[in-house]
């Protein structure tokens, strides 16, 4: 596995569950506030999140997941403040499977 794929991962984990506060945010101000429309911000964590589920299963494919756990991670990005504990967590195991598939430094 690259290291590329984790980091795509990290990235898109972070931006959507950011992403997923201010629709949070702006869902309790619509209806809880009656103010705001929540139609645009709706929109971006949709096709964020539509990202996020790729990156994760291109992830969990090349980490050879079981479905279970892949299901448990795409299930942290539906959840408020969720990615922010699973994914250190997720990224400290793939990381592990990185450093073990690079390639040796050559020896000088």
């Amino acid at each position: 596995m690259k290291q590329n794929v984790l980091t795509r991962y990290r990235v898109m984990a972070y931006v959507t569950a950011i992403w997923l506060l201010v629709f949070t945010v702006a869902i309790i101000a619509k209806y809880g506030f009656d103010t705001g429309d929540t139609m645009v911000i709706s929109q971006i964590h949709g096709v964020l999140f539509i990202v996020y589920v790729i990156f994760a299963f291109d992830l969990g494919s090349k980490a050879k997941w079981p479905f279970g756990k892949l299901l448990w991670v795409l299930a942290a990005g539906c959840i408020p403040f969720a990615s922010f504990f699973v994914e250190p967590k997720v990224s400290r195991e793939a990381q592990a499977l990185v450093d073990k598939t690079a390639p040796a430094p050559a020896k000088a």
